[in-house]
């Protein structure tokens, strides 16, 4: 996955808040990277409303 690439949120590893919750489904772009606490790297997602939060690399699928 590249900055700059589309990609959808297709599920949620662990309980988030409504707003993150509310992104399943929906399709942004990665905006950079994060590191986590050890499980891995985080891929930063900005929306068309300007929202972003970061999900694992298994949470989002590339979109054409």
């Amino acid at each position: 996955m590249e900055i700059g690439q589309k990609v959808k949120v297709f599920r949620l590893r662990d309980r988030v808040s409504s707003p993150i919750a509310k992104r399943l489904g929906q399709v942004g772009t990665i905006e950079g990277y994060k590191m986590t606490d050890g499980r891995g790297i985080g891929v930063v997602v900005k929306f068309d409303d300007n929202f972003a939060t970061w999900f694992f690399e298994d949470e989002i699928k590339v979109v054409q």
